[in-house]
């Protein structure tokens, strides 16, 4: 029999972020979120949790953990597509359809009461975060940004009734063999001509102090459209930043600015650190610390975060100079590749600019929907 409980105490939070530890433990291929960073979202002060219904479950078998799951009303986002949504996230489970059909009915029946009329995942507080369950690319080294699964978890999906919504591609990037000169060199032309700018910080500190709100301000513009987004209010955002500024370096940010010093366009790549988290099973203990310096300083593999133009300047092709940039920046460095996170399937406008690459496409991740 399968015992679902709500998590309420702090031994079932521990269990809650303990769970797929276990699951995955001795898995090549998964990455963890930080052990610590995860307990954060059981605080009533955590930022989404203020704009967020939530819940957290556990199941149960004979006393032990088999599975877990997070429910999420993602009220902004609800409010900005006129939908009536909750989401499903930091789903893990044993291969067993009892127990996902167990956590499932307890979400649903949480919704439900809440007045909420779809189901879908997975899917996190924002498109920011981890989302999309792999039904492609198995046997791939995940970047930290998102996350992986066992194959089986599509079936136990699908098997409580839900369908394919959306589905997201990621990409390997390598300078291209042929071309490479032609792209630079249009890349450098596109520059003089709209009078733009390239700015590289020194520090982390000058891209927060000075550049931030711009880069937040394209994200909001440029993404808008997309699939689950929602507007991100500054707490939301500071919270953001202080998750990633011990990540990113400041060289691995390239801003684009107008003539009137106004930031158009950015991209943000971050060095991998999946291999240093992985290991160390995502607590921090000093091998790890050394791992991630290590892999911070002298990175092999750069996962490509974000690319962001402000539309007005999409149409005249300004983002030929980032692909110029990026092209040349792998042509020039030590980096193999690059490894993008989540690209919509049906994004034409990002597949144009990922052509200008030799790419590899190895994963690909799927959200479901299902009608409560």
């Amino acid at each position: 029999m399968i015992d679902v409980r709500e998590v309420t105490t702090k031994k079932e939070q521990k269990e809650f972020v303990r769970f797929p530890l276990e699951l995955y433990k001795g898995n090549s291929f998964f990455v963890p979120m930080l052990y610590k960073g995860e307990f954060e979202i059981f605080k009533p002060d955590y930022p989404f949790n203020k704009v967020c219904d939530v819940v957290c479950f556990i199941a149960y078998r004979d006393g032990k953990a088999v599975g877990r799951i997070q429910g999420i009303i993602q009220k902004e986002a609800n409010k900005k597509w006129a939908q009536k949504r909750v989401r499903f996230t930091r789903f893990d489970s044993i291969d067993d359809p009892e127990v996902s059909g167990a956590l499932f009915a307890k979400v649903e029946n949480w919704a439900k009461e809440k007045g909420m009329d779809e189901f879908v995942g997975p899917l996190g507080y924002s498109d920011l975060e981890r989302e999309g369950l792999l039904i492609e690319g198995f046997d791939q080294l995940h970047t930290y940004e998102e996350q992986f699964n066992f194959p089986y978890y599509q079936r136990l999906i699908e098997s409580y009734g839900f369908e394919k919504d959306v589905d997201w591609l990621e990409y390997k990037l390598y300078a291209p063999a042929e071309n490479a000169d032609r792209i630079i060199e249009f890349s450098q032309k596109m520059l003089k001509r709209f009078e733009i700018r390239v700015y590289q910080a020194k520090t982390i500190n000058e891209i927060i102090d000075k550049h931030i709100n711009g880069i937040f301000d394209i994200i909001d513009k440029a993404y808008s459209r997309l699939y689950g987004t929602m507007p991100l209010n500054s707490e939301i955002i500071d919270n953001y930043i202080k998750d990633f500024k011990q990540i990113v370096r400041p060289q691995d940010i390239l801003m684009l600015y107008d003539k009137n010093d106004r930031m158009i366009g950015f991209s943000l790549m971050f060095p991998s650190i999946s291999e240093a988290v992985r290991k160390s099973a995502g607590h921090m203990t000093l091998p790890f610390v050394v791992r991630f310096l290590r892999s911070k300083k002298h990175p092999k593999v750069l996962d490509l975060g974000l690319i962001g133009i402000l539309p007005e300047y999409e149409s005249k092709g300004v983002a030929t100079i980032l692909i110029g940039l990026l092209v040349n920046f792998l042509r020039e460095s030590d980096i193999d590749h690059l490894e993008t996170n989540l690209m919509l399937e049906d994004n034409h406008h990002i597949q144009n600019i990922l052509k200008y690459f030799d790419r590899h496409q190895n994963k690909r991740r799927r959200c479901f929907k299902k009608k409560i």
